[in-house]
């Protein structure tokens, strides 16, 4: 699988592996509790993020991954929005500092 990560009009595609989805389970549930806790997005505290919000946090952490030219976590962080939003083919990563502008397109 591939999500395209767009971003400041770049697409960036990270290849998800099939099996990622299955294997990384214990990591993508270690998020969500932590997640479950409730999580900053912006200027705002959410309590408990929707699939979209912890999508677009998930979303946040690939743009500095890719910053920070680390692949492991930016695929990590790919196979847990398509775990999520398994419809998606694309995400626009917002890098104006508002994470909740982060959109997802289906494909």
């Amino acid at each position: 699988m591939i999500l395209k990560v767009i971003v400041d009009e770049k697409t960036i595609p990270i290849e998800v592996p099939d099996y990622m989805l299955v294997e990384a389970e214990e990591f993508f549930n270690k998020m969500d509790i932590d997640m479950d806790a409730g999580w900053q997005m912006s200027r705002e505290w959410v309590d408990n993020p929707d699939n979209i919000q912890r999508c677009q946090i998930a979303a946040d952490k690939i743009l500095t991954s890719i910053h920070r030219e680390n692949e492991k976590i930016a695929t990590l962080m790919a196979a847990y929005i398509l775990k999520k939003l398994p419809n998606i083919s694309s995400v626009d990563v917002d890098t104006e500092g508002d994470i909740t502008q982060t959109s997802f397109t289906e494909g």
